[in-house]
């Protein structure tokens, strides 16, 4: 269940970035890259359920949380500027305020990658279990 909800979240969300055109600079291409590379190597892992496989699916999960924070990051500082040329007097708790609830660019919209992270290590933790709850072969 786990492998279909992060293959599923994977796969819509990277249609989503590419229909809303989210390819105009470098930093815009990280969460792609991430879904492609992330797409392989869950795929991957599901078939081989090997060491190396598991090793590498809990790498790419860690990349996937650090690029949600990033993206927030980088969302959030957008947001910001853009709602400092419109008030340039605004600041303080009223910008952040504004940051946060502006839809372009979503602020929060990058923690999407985070959550797919967190599911993807809550996968692996539970694929190398074995039926029993003990250690499994992987």
């Amino acid at each position: 269940m786990l492998f279909i909800l992060l293959l599923l979240g994977l796969a819509g969300t990277g249609v989503e970035l590419l229909l809303l055109g989210h390819d105009e600079d470098l930093l815009q291409l990280v969460p792609l890259v991430l879904i492609a590379v992330g797409l392989v190597v869950v795929i991957w892992h599901m078939v081989a359920q090997s060491r190396s496989s598991l090793r590498v699916m809990r790498g790419t999960m860690v990349l996937f949380i650090a690029g949600g924070i990033l993206g927030i990051l980088l969302h959030y500082r957008g947001s910001a500027e853009f709602q400092k040329e419109i008030d340039p007097s605004i600041a303080g708790v009223a910008l952040f305020t504004k940051a946060i609830q502006s839809k372009a660019p979503p602020a929060l919209a990058p923690s999407a990658m985070a959550w797919f992270g967190l599911l993807g290590l809550a996968w692996t933790s539970a694929s190398s279990k074995g039926p029993r709850g003990g250690t499994g072969q992987v």
